[in-house]
């Protein structure tokens, strides 16, 4: 299935020059859905992953019908503030400033194999604090899941170690 066709891109959004890749229109399309879920849902397996972590909150959107077909657990990582128990956080760069993301001391046991899905590999700050927030509680990140990779944003680069699926390339 050509996943590109049920992407739309909307022009100049948020900023003047952007080309957003809304994914909105693939999620209400169930078959587009059900299909870009299949295909992580397969690569998940031959990871034999335990657990999927997705960064808000797209990552949410593409990780937690993933882990309800495997059949494990999923654990968010969000922005401070948002979690409710007692946590770990790590910041990144942003093009102007930085952020930070958190997760669940608890979220991850020592040696699971974790899956860290997200809607768009860009720049790849986000997984990289991500990646950095399960390796600190001890998971293996066996691999990560993208609907969408911005090749030209070198996003790749900062993953050089990792596994990457992604189902589109821009």
């Amino acid at each position: 299935m050509d996943l590109k066709q049920y992407v739309t891109i909307v022009e100049d959004w948020p900023k003047e020059g952007i080309k957003f890749k809304d994914i909105t229109t693939l999620m209400d399309n169930g078959e587009a859905y059900r299909y870009a879920t299949d295909q992580i849902v397969e690569y998940a397996k031959e990871k034999q992953i335990d657990l999927v972590v997705g960064p808000e909150a797209r990552g949410f959107i593409i990780g937690c019908p993933v882990a309800y077909a495997l059949g494990v657990g999923f654990a968010p990582v969000r922005k401070p503030g948002k979690l409710p128990r007692e946590t770990i956080q790590k910041e990144y760069g942003l093009e102007y400033g930085k952020d930070a993301l958190t997760i669940h001391k608890d979220a991850i046991k020592p040696g699971q194999r974790v899956l860290i899905t997200d809607d768009l590999l860009a720049t790849g700050g986000t997984i990289e604090a991500t990646i950095k927030l399960v390796e600190e509680l001890g998971g293996i990140v066996a691999g990560t899941a993208f609907l969408i990779e911005l090749t030209y944003l070198d996003g790749r680069d900062k993953l050089d170690n990792y596994d990457i699926l992604t189902l589109m390339q821009y």
